[in-house]
């Protein structure tokens, strides 16, 4: 990162932000932040932190390493309708100097204008690019209100072990392998067949309508773009007889697969 924050100086651009990422979408891999927030520290760069899945997970005792570092960061952003059960949509933006946004996006026309002593506090149009927006807190405050601290993690907690038993059932089958390390509530797998093979399991339970998985392309070291399944658990009402039925259809979809082909 530092090399090439330097590259891009040299070549005469001027880099303004570096964004680390906290759970990534394709595997939920978290970034070292400490050690990218030194580098940002020390160059003079903007660090935003993408927490936008992960972040929650750091309410879990012994998940707070989730954030590490990240206090050190000029913005986070959350997204409460990812994991903290609050439906579509709603960001959270956290801004260690907001004066620096509003020296950005203000841009107050006539029409705007009213007394210093009738404007109020905060006024959200001089943070973005919106003048006006909806009302999202609402609903995360009745989240919030509603679950507390402690039901939230809770649940998050739980969410993450129903996934570990879904990836301990992965590991456990010679015909199935976890290609990419588990720290959150994502499983990312495959069976041990072609990439069509793995497509056709994919809509074979989807089409189903009682479960729904998604996919990625993950890039094996030093090979090529692989066709993953991703088993992501983070629905209030999931239990374990719900990752156990999934679990089921994969396997009677992947023999359906076996006529025709073996798992390589």
């Amino acid at each position: 990162l530092g090399d090439a924050i330097r590259a891009d100086r040299g070549a005469g651009d001027t880099p303004v932000a570096v964004v680390a990422t906290v759970g990534t979408t394709g595997t939920a891999a978290v970034d070292p932040i400490p050690a990218i927030a030194e580098v940002c520290e020390r160059e003079r760069v903007w660090l935003h932190v993408d927490a936008a899945y992960g972040g929650p997970a750091a309410m879990v005792p012994g998940c707070e390493w989730v954030l590490d570092g990240a206090g050190r960061a000029d913005s986070i952003v959350v997204n409460p309708h990812k994991w903290l059960f609050v439906p579509l949509d709603c960001s959270v933006l956290l801004v260690r100097q907001r004066e620096r946004l509003a020296r950005a996006f203000s841009l107050i026309a006539s029409y705007l204008t009213v007394p210093d002593d009738e404007r109020p506090a905060t006024n959200l149009m001089d943070y973005g690019l919106a003048l006006g927006r909806r009302f999202r807190a609402l609903k995360l405050w009745f989240v919030l209100r509603y679950f507390g601290a402690r039901g939230l993690a809770e649940r998050i907690g739980e969410h993450m072990r129903l996934a570990a038993i879904f990836e301990s059932w992965v590991r456990s089958s010679e015909e199935w392998e976890v290609l990419a390390p588990r720290r959150l509530s994502l499983v990312v797998f495959r069976w041990k067949g072609p990439d069509a093979a793995n497509e056709r399991i994919l809509e074979r339970v989807n089409e189903g309508g009682e479960v729904f998985l998604s996919h990625t392309l993950l890039r094996r070291p030093g090979g090529d773009d692989v066709y993953a399944l991703r088993l992501a658990v983070g629905n209030l009402a999931t239990t374990e007889a719900h990752i156990a039925a999934a679990w089921a259809q994969l396997r009677a979809a992947a023999r359906a697969e076996r006529p025709n082909l073996r798992p390589s």
